[in-house]
């Protein structure tokens, strides 16, 4: 019996309870619904299976005292089918004990619902665009977008197996000033010049502009010969020459981007180009739209809107007086079309920017706010952490392409698919996170990665040794599931959705690799501890005490019903690390 299904049945009595008078004062009406009523796994094995405090909640509208209420409680679940025992302890804990058929009975439900294990409907109706990664197409993805890679495709694959319907979009910022200085890096480049004081840096650009000159070339076009200007700084201004290789060089870098993507088994929905909401007019129609409702001015020669109307904490200029749009004007444009476009128009925008973005939140709030959404519910916005990357106990700075910074190219030559996302997804995004290159490239229990893998690989082991061995699950008693140890992978396997369904909740995945790294744990002692396939004890009798040779012949020698019951209840873990492992974008070995 799993946790949610204990919750089901405490509600249920609640209910049964206030129904008959049996509850003091609660009535019907008060009785909590199963998804509040928290049932968790005590800290102290011997106080039980599952524990809940849902007693201690009720009592004051019960108008009892909680102990008291508690008894009740347990008084109609010691009754229930598949319940053991009931304790009421402390202030009003219940403490529960199951049947180990009861128990065990979450190994035929992992088995018959496969990979869809734990998944659920309860976010169906929403869909979700899921924006991240979104670097500038000026450069190879750096590490802190490769992190947004690897938790972002995680938080959706969470979310969709809660059943919302996720668009993962990238956004390209490939209008503006930045593209201008990228445009500017490799014309100077492919002369030998000086890199500009605003340009960008790095061997890439070097092999970006020699490109762009054989491509040119190619088609009959001799880019170093076209025009060239300078503006009235001496700097590298607009002309043929720059716009030939900004017009072939932004596309190459973004064939680069999603290849990396690609590679790091990354999808994307949709690939967003800001410089089409420009063309497209809708940046000028988004505006006309808050002007219309009065949220416009015109100020010092500068369009702005009036974002301090719906709670930020100054008004922003959106075109400026020079007549170029500032970077929120697009901004603008692009949530209003993700919440109206014709194809899988969203009902929440999720944004993933960050940690230089906090100032960000509240302009991009009163934009929700202005278009009469509601922020923090039609508009999130996620702000992860710095990435440290470390070797030999020093950090890695210098990348082979990009200069002085990590690239997701560097971060997979090193360490491989696996390990990247892995580590990355699996520390909370709100907090920076140190990736050391020697424990993730190590086969030991330490790296975390390696000791999830390798539980998947013992067990699909566990398998072929049982096969060679003739052992049958397919009649298996799961009642002999009995021992402290299959006690402890049968609850490890029961809390699974309950982790999943919080993980797409609190957009958390890294709750997924946690619970991964506890059920291997669990596995792995398990695995120590119990035999699947019998062993000879080969212990002369005078070396095991006769009180431990019975117990020790159960674990390490059992008999064919036994040893069915632990080879199903090995494949449900099997199942459960492999359809966690797939929500992280990780690999499940069969062999390592």
């Amino acid at each position: 019996m799993s946790p949610e299904a204990l919750a089901d049945l405490i509600a249920h009595i609640i209910i049964h309870l206030a129904e008959s008078g049996n509850a003091g004062t609660l009535s019907p009406e008060q009785a909590p619904p199963a998804s509040s009523i928290v049932v968790a796994r005590p800290k102290d094995r011997s106080h039980g299976d599952w524990a809940s405090n849902v007693a201690m909640q009720l009592a004051k509208k019960a108008g009892l005292k909680p102990r008291d209420f508690a008894q009740l409680l347990a008084s109609e679940l010691e009754s229930s089918e598949g319940i053991a025992s009931v304790e009421v302890a402390g202030p009003g804990f219940i403490n529960i004990v199951l049947d180990s058929a009861s128990a065990a009975a979450v190994v035929d439900t992992v088995l018959a619902q496969g990979a869809e294990y734990g998944h659920n409907d309860h976010m169906s109706g929403h869909t979700l665009n899921l924006e991240f990664v979104s670097a500038n197409p000026t450069g190879p993805i750096h590490i802190g977008g490769t992190r947004w890679a690897a938790v972002g495709d995680s938080m959706a694959r969470v979310m969709q197996a809660n059943g919302a319907e996720v668009v993962r979009e990238y956004y390209f910022n490939d209008h503006g000033e930045q593209i201008d200085r990228f445009a500017k890096s490799l014309v100077a480049a492919a002369h030998h010049e000086d890199v500009p004081q605003d340009g960008y840096k790095g061997a890439y650009i070097d092999e970006i502009a020699a490109r762009v000159v054989n491509e040119a070339k190619a088609d009959g076009v001799d880019a170093l010969d076209l025009p060239r200007l300078r503006d009235e700084n001496g700097d590298e201004g607009a002309s043929e020459q720059r716009e030939e290789f900004r017009k072939r060089a932004v596309p190459m870098m973004f064939a680069e981007i999603q290849e990396s993507m690609k590679e790091f088994r990354v999808h994307f929905d949709v690939w967003f180009h800001e410089n089409s909401l420009y063309e497209s007019g809708e940046v000028e129609t988004a505006i006309n739209e808050l002007r219309a409702q009065g949220d416009i001015y015109e100020k010092d020669g500068a369009t702005w809107f009036s974002s301090t109307k719906y709670g930020d904490d100054k008004d922003r200029v959106i075109i400026k007086s020079d007549g170029h749009a500032a970077y929120i004007a697009g901004d603008i444009a692009y949530y209003l079309n993700k919440r109206r476009r014709a194809d899988h128009p969203c009902d929440e925008a999720i944004y993933m920017l960050g940690a230089d973005h906090h100032g960000y939140i509240g302009r991009m709030m009163a934009v929700c706010a202005a278009f009469g959404d509601t922020p923090e519910v039609n508009m999130q916005i996620l702000i992860g952490q710095m990435v440290n990357v470390m070797k030999d106990g020093k950090a890695v700075r210098m990348s082979k392409r990009a200069g002085n910074v990590v690239t997701i190219d560097d971060l997979l030559e090193a360490i491989g698919v696996d390990a990247s996302r892995y580590s990355l997804a699996r520390t909370d995004y709100h907090q920076s996170v140190d990736i050391d290159l020697n424990l993730l490239a190590s086969h030991t229990n330490e790296n975390p990665v390696y000791y999830v893998q390798y539980a998947h690989a013992r067990s699909c082991n566990v398998d072929r040794n049982a096969a060679q061995a003739g052992i049958d699950a397919s009649q298996a008693d799961l009642s002999l599931l009995d021992t402290p140890a299959d006690g402890e992978v049968l609850a490890a396997l029961a809390l699974y959705p309950n982790v999943l369904q919080l993980a797409g909740d609190h957009r958390a995945p890294h709750r997924i690799a946690h619970y991964l790294e506890d059920l291997a744990s669990a596995y792995h002692k398990w695995y120590n501890a119990e035999r699947v396939v019998p062993m000879s004890l080969t212990e002369p009798e005078n070396r095991i005490a006769d009180d431990k040779r019975e117990a020790l012949a159960i674990a390490k020698s059992p008999d064919k019903a036994r040893a069915a019951a632990r080879l199903k209840l090995n494949d449900a873990v099997q199942c459960v690390i492999a359809g966690g492992l797939d929500l992280l974008g990780v690999s499940a070995p069969d062999k390592m």
